[in-house]
């Protein structure tokens, strides 16, 4: 049934127009992200920045994504007040959305893999979320779908919706703001920006947005490598991968090729190793002083091929990367020595060589 038939044309029009108002005025509350630049003493002629995501009220980059998601659902008039909203999520877009529907009164279920880092189900849980957990990851689809019918509910649907939710050309899109934040940069106009894809929202915002302002830069996803996206990339016949092939990196790499991954505005993807992920990320973490996450380390990864590739050809420039989450959710695995031992992920190699890489010495 409508949101018009069970309210009323003025009650639903009142209730929505109060709800855009409530994520409006926290938007206006909140600042944008930093943009940290880290200088390559070995490559005096490139410089990377990180835009750091994990600022946002709910700690990372899906926090975008989980607003415009919001948003989109209530002015398609598709969220009314008495509407029980369903996302299927590793955990980070999970935690926005609760946040989101905490704010508007609503009630919240977030469909996870049972393998989900538990500090992102006590995330969800502080924001009022109820957690559906199920073994199978490629279950989540199906079980939103049900679990929407059977509540009367809205199910948000993050991989279909991510690339159609955020406005491309602007309107406050993270593209938009690496740009402006760059403006005053030896290098303003990146040679590369690098993301990675879980619904393929963020890649397909920046590929769309760099072609509208006609920028000269690239787009580079960096995909782990039991991931079915890169492998798409490559060869369009291929839409899932085989059974049993999954990646350890959360936030990052699907099984099947989302609706909302457009590989047509990407321009090139590095399939990254989980051992190089996680490398990286304990690398990174130790420049900073502080813990980013796996899929940052992802990132970093693919920066330095790009930065060795453009070195090697005499280029100067500047790449553009994301920290898309801290590694405060990551405690019980990436950062846990047993639990990697357990998985066998030999990261202390990788770990090293990231390390020299932002170094000066040796």
């Amino acid at each position: 049934m409508s949101l018009i038939r069970q309210c009323g044309w003025a009650t639903a029009r009142a209730w929505q127009n109060e709800a855009v108002r409530r994520i409006e005025a926290d938007f206006n509350r909140s600042a944008d992200t930093h943009l940290i630049r880290l200088d390559l003493p070995r490559y005096p002629d490139i410089t990377l920045y990180l835009k750091d995501e994990s600022s946002h009220p709910t700690g990372s980059l899906k926090h975008r994504l989980a607003r415009s998601l919001f948003l989109y659902a209530l002015c398609n008039a598709w969220i009314g007040p008495d509407t029980c909203v369903i996302e299927s999520s590793s955990g980070s877009t999970a935690v926005s959305e609760a946040y989101f529907a905490k704010m508007l009164g609503l009630r919240f279920i977030a469909v996870v893999p049972a393998t989900t880092a538990s500090p992102k189900l006590d995330a969800i849980r502080f924001h009022g979320g109820e957690i559906h957990m199920v073994d199978d990851p490629r279950e989540i689809y199906a079980t939103s779908h049900r679990l929407a019918a059977e509540t009367g509910g809205h199910y948000l649907d993050q991989f279909t919706y991510a690339e159609r939710a955020t406005d491309w050309r602007g309107n406050n899109n993270i593209a938009e703001s690496i740009f402006a934040q760059m403006v005053e940069e030896e290098h303003p106009v990146p040679r590369w920006i690098v993301c990675g894809a879980g619904t393929g929202g963020t890649s397909a915002t920046i590929g769309r947005f760099i072609r509208y302002l006609r920028h000269p830069t690239r787009l580079c996803v960096a995909d782990p490598v039991h991931s079915v996206f890169h492998r798409h990339f490559d060869d369009r016949t291929v839409t899932s991968l085989p059974e049993g092939c999954a990646s350890r990196i959360e936030g990052i790499g699907r099984p099947r090729v989302e609706p909302s991954f457009v590989p047509s505005v990407i321009d090139r993807m590095i399939a990254v190793d989980d051992a190089d992920s996680i490398g990286a990320m304990h690398a990174l973490s130790d420049a900073l002083g502080r813990r980013v996450g796996g899929s940052t380390g992802t990132n970093l990864w693919a920066c330095a091929q790009l930065v060795a590739e453009m070195a090697a050809a005499g280029e100067r420039g500047s790449i553009v990367t994301l920290l898309c989450d801290g590694g405060d959710r990551y405690g019980c695995t990436y950062y846990d020595e047993a639990w990697l031992t357990e998985r066998t992920v030999d990261w202390r190699k990788q770990a090293a060589r990231i390390a020299t890489f932002l170094s000066a010495e040796d």
